[in-house]
């Protein structure tokens, strides 16, 4: 090997991010074991950032065909929204923005310390709230947005992966129980993968960057009731600092991955882990040449040794124009229902069950039993509101985008995936930069697990909607679309 290559894009491309803190006093309740219901003050800002990706062409490919549509990127610091809540938002951003809504990858952080925004929760402590604010986020997203595209320039975009052990695999076993609990499970491999970018204007300047890694934000958990974006505002905080220019977070693949330390109410704990990956970023980021170059070994030069010299030289104009490549590829993938799905008929009555009990135990003063209770009877609301937002039919329709720039794969997926989809798509892909954002538009399609922990009483798969098999056949179809794509 002789020379290196950095995976670059050229594209024209804008960002422009805003502040979309819910008032402090907002139905917050997002764990189970929660004692609180409204949140109780600010631990960081919540964010919005509108990432808008353009062909660096902006010719037809043929005469009286459409110029090309741009890619836009809103990323929200929220852990999810429900399917009625996506469709409203979706739909202003179109009325307003005049767009249509293929363009749009709206993507959460996946904080769990933003609050619930669940229209079914207005009835709630805090509750009354929700509508108003989901209104005005909605107006401050394509206000965004449209910034972002009145400022669409010629960017170069480069690649590198760094690596951080914050994340960890999360489905222990439990001797004493004989069960499987959802916490740090230091025995096995948990994918480190710190995939960030670099984007430059023609002068050299960094416009933005990107960091994608895996890893559930629960840092904050029961205990908190803070509004935060868990460890990642601590990230974006140090690595603005540091480059002087905005952080784009992308969530990726973390269905069985969160933090070593998690589950606390100390949002200190979420600025350590914080800092703990934007070092790593930066470090990745830092090594990153210049745009348009490769690194190359130049031969040998006599010294007190022979020494080997390599130097970073400029890409000949037919590279830097494969730089330019850009093709898009969006789909829904039919995944097959999970058989023996609950009734909303069976889980009212297991709710009503838990209710009761839960009353029962706190007239014999059974403190523990009762929140344990009050805990189920949480699962099972959400699960009704699963199943009421659930697409009719035999099959769910995951949300598919794969888009191509240059030596860049960006793919974007509903739902939360084991990292097995990216690390097998990287595996396969070794020469290409692949972006994984997951958590993408609504949280309809739950958890996708391997096949093979089905029926295992793990959590993940215990919520799973879709039939075992599902993530399997997801990977291949996306590797089947990127192979495609070139």
């Amino acid at each position: 090997m002789t020379r290196i290559e950095t995976p670059q894009s050229r594209c024209r491309f804008a960002l422009a991010w805003g502040d979309i803190t819910p008032p402090a006093d907002i139905y917050h309740r997002m764990w189970g074991a929660a004692k609180h219901e409204r949140a109780t003050g600010i631990h960081r800002p919540l964010r919005a950032t509108a990432a808008v990706f353009a062909p660096a062409n902006d010719t037809p490919s043929a005469p009286g065909a459409a110029h090309p549509a741009p890619q836009v990127v809103l990323a929200l610091d929220h852990c999810v929204l429900g399917a009625e809540e996506h469709r409203r938002l979706l739909t202003r951003l179109t009325q307003v923005v005049g767009l249509p809504e293929e363009v749009f990858l709206i993507v959460f952080s996946h904080t769990h310390a933003a609050g619930l925004m669940g229209l079914e929760r207005a009835s709630l402590p805090g509750g009354d709230l929700i509508p108003s604010y989901l209104q005005r986020m909605g107006e401050r997203a394509a206000e965004l947005v449209r910034e972002a595209l009145e400022k669409l320039a010629l960017v170069d975009i480069c690649y590198a992966t760094g690596r951080c052990n914050l994340a960890a695999h999360r489905d222990f076993w439990d001797a004493a129980s004989q069960s499987f609990v959802c916490g740090f499970n230091p025995a096995a491999p948990a994918d480190d993968t710190v995939l960030v970018a670099r984007v430059t204007g023609s002068d050299g300047a960094v416009l933005a960057t990107l960091v994608n890694y895996a890893c559930h934000p629960t840092t904050l958990a029961w205990d908190n009731s803070l509004i935060s974006p868990d460890y990642i505002g601590a990230l974006r905080e140090v690595v603005e600092r540091e480059t002087k220019a905005p952080c784009l977070f992308l969530q990726g693949a973390s269905g069985e991955l969160g933090p070593v330390e998690g589950y606390v109410g100390d949002p200190a704990v979420a600025d350590r882990n914080g800092r703990q990956l934007a070092y790593a970023a930066l470090s990745a980021l830092t090594a990153l040449p210049a745009a348009g170059t490769r690194f190359r070994y130049t031969g040998p030069v006599v010294s007190g040794a022979t020494l080997g010299a390599w130097a970073h030289e400029p890409l000949a104009a037919d590279e830097l124009a494969s730089k330019q490549a850009w093709e898009v590829a969006r789909w829904s993938e039919p995944l097959p229902y999970r058989p023996g799905l609950p009734t909303a008929a069976l889980v009212e009555i297991e709710l009503k069950r838990f209710l009761s009990d839960e009353d029962a135990a706190r007239a014999k003063g059974d403190a523990t039993q009762a929140s344990e209770c009050r805990a189920m009877a949480e699962r099972k609301r959400r699960l009704l509101h699963r199943l009421a937002q659930l697409p009719p039919g035999e099959k769910f329709p995951l949300q598919i985008i794969v888009w191509r720039m240059g030596d860049a794969l960006w793919v974007g997926v509903q739902g939360e995936l084991y990292s097995v989809l990216q690390t097998e798509l990287r595996r396969r892909f070794p020469a290409k930069a692949i972006v994984v954002a997951t958590v993408a538009a609504d949280w309809g399609a739950s958890y996708l697990p391997p096949r093979d922990i089905y029926g295992t009483g793990i959590y993940q798969e215990t919520i799973a909607v879709v039939a075992p098999g599902s993530l399997e056949r997801v990977i291949e179809s996306i590797a089947a679309r990127m192979q495609e794509l070139g």
